[in-house]
C-alpha cells in the first residue's frame, strides 16, 4: 500500500512512532496525533481528564508543545443522560486548560458505546524532534511514572481495589507528562516514547527494533504500583498483557530470577503512562533527580542501551 506524502514529512507512516511530524519552515514543524477510547473509570469527569492527558502525551513524547485540540465523541444519547457527556467534556477542557492547549472544536456521533478523546496539534523545532529509534549505545533509560495501572484497573472492575488505591491510580493516569517533557528538554536525550497500551516492554521493543541496538533492563529498579504486584500474583491480569507478551516474546530474554508477577507488570497495558527516555549516561542521574524534585517521586533509571545488533531486550 502506498500512502500520500511529500518532502516536508519528517515523521510519517513509514515508521511506527508516537505522532506524525510535518515541517512548515526551518524553525517550525507540526506534530499531529489522535487518540480516543472507552471509559476506564466510573467517574465521567476523571475519564475526560485521563483521555485528554493520554492524547496530549504523544506530543510531549516527540519533544513538542501541544497547542490546539479537537474533541472526538461517540455517545449513546438514547441510553445515557447528557449530564454524563457534559462532565466528560468538562474534564477534558480542564486538562487542556492545565496544559495551555486551545480547544478549537470537534466532532460527535451517536454510538452504542461511549468513547472520548482528542485530535491534537503541537509545535516543535524541526531539529529537535524526538523519535523512538535514535537510541545511542551507552544511553541510560529513564521512566517517569510507575507501572501497573492496567492491572489495578482490572482489580477495580472486579471490586477488589480500595477507594484510596482507585483515587491514586486515577490521579496518576490523569497527570500530564508536560513537566517531564519540559525537564527532558534540558538534557541530551536521544529518543523518547510514552508507555501506553503495549506495556513497557512492548514500547521499548519499538525503540529497539530496527535500531541496531539492544537494551538491558534492571527489574529491581523499575517503579511499580505495589498493589499491582499483589493483584498480579493473584492472577488479575488484563487480556492485553498476555497479547503484549506473546507478540514480543522473541525479543525479550528474561533472567530466571525475575518473578512472574513482575514480568506481567512489564507487559501490562498502561493508560496515560509515563515517558520512557533515552539520555546520555553522564546526565542520567541528574535527569532523574530533577524529575523527582519536580514531583515525579518514582521516576527512575531502569536500564541501559547496548551496542548489540541482536535488537533484544535483556531483563535482569
Amino acid at each position: 500500500m502506498v500512502f500520500p506524502t511529500d518532502g516536508n514529512v519528517l515523521v510519517g507512516l513509514d515508521r511506527a512512532d508516537d505522532a506524525g511530524v510535518y515541517k512548515v519552515s526551518d524553525d517550525l514543524a507540526l506534530i499531529q496525533t489522535v487518540d480516543f477510547f472507552t471509559p476506564i473509570v466510573d467517574d465521567p469527569y476523571m475519564f475526560g481528564q485521563i483521555a485528554a492527558a493520554n492524547a496530549l502525551s504523544d506530543v510531549y513524547a516527540m519533544g513538542g508543545i501541544p497547542k490546539t485540540a479537537m474533541n472526538l465523541v461517540a455517545f449513546p444519547v438514547k441510553d445515557m443522560d447528557l449530564s454524563v457527556l457534559r462532565r466528560i467534556i468538562q474534564g477534558g477542557i480542564d486538562k487542556m486548560t492545565e496544559a495551555e492547549v486551545v480547544l478549537m472544536g470537534g466532532h460527535s456521533i451517536e454510538d452504542k458505546e461511549l468513547k472520548y478523546g482528542l485530535s491534537v496539534t503541537g509545535f516543535v523545532h524541526p531539529d529537535r524532534v524526538l523519535t523512538k529509534q535514535d537510541l545511542r549505545p551507552g544511553d541510560r533509560l529513564v521512566l517517569t511514572k510507575p507501572l501497573g495501572t492496567g492491572i489495578v484497573n482490572t482489580a477495580i472492575k472486579a471490586g477488589m481495589a480500595s477507594a484510596g488505591l482507585t483515587e491514586t491510580v486515577t490521579r496518576l493516569m490523569a497527570d500530564l507528562n508536560r513537566r517531564a517533557a519540559e525537564i527532558m528538554a534540558r538534557f541530551d536525550v536521544s529518543a523518547c516514547t510514552d508507555v501506553t497500551g503495549f506495556g513497557l516492554l512492548g514500547h521499548l521493543a519499538e525503540m529497539v527494533g530496527g535500531s541496531g541496538r539492544s537494551a538491558r533492563i534492571f527489574a529491581a529498579q523499575i517503579p511499580v504500583i505495589q498493589d499491582a504486584l499483589t493483584f498480579a500474583g493473584m492472577g488479575l491480569i488484563p487480556a492485553g498483557a498476555y497479547k503484549n507478551r506473546e507478540f514480543r516474546a522473541a525479543m525479550v530474554d528474561m533472567a530466571p530470577n525475575v518473578e512472574r508477577a513482575v514480568q506481567d507488570i512489564l507487559f501490562d497495558p498502561q493508560t496515560s503512562g509515563g515517558l520512557l527516555i533515552g539520555v546520555r549516561e553522564s546526565q542520567a542521574e541528574a535527569l532523574v533527580a530533577e524529575l523527582q524534585a519536580a514531583g515525579m517521586a518514582e521516576a527512575a533509571l531502569i536500564g541501559e542501551v547496548l551496542d548489540d545488533p541482536d535488537e533484544k531486550i535483556r531483563l535482569v
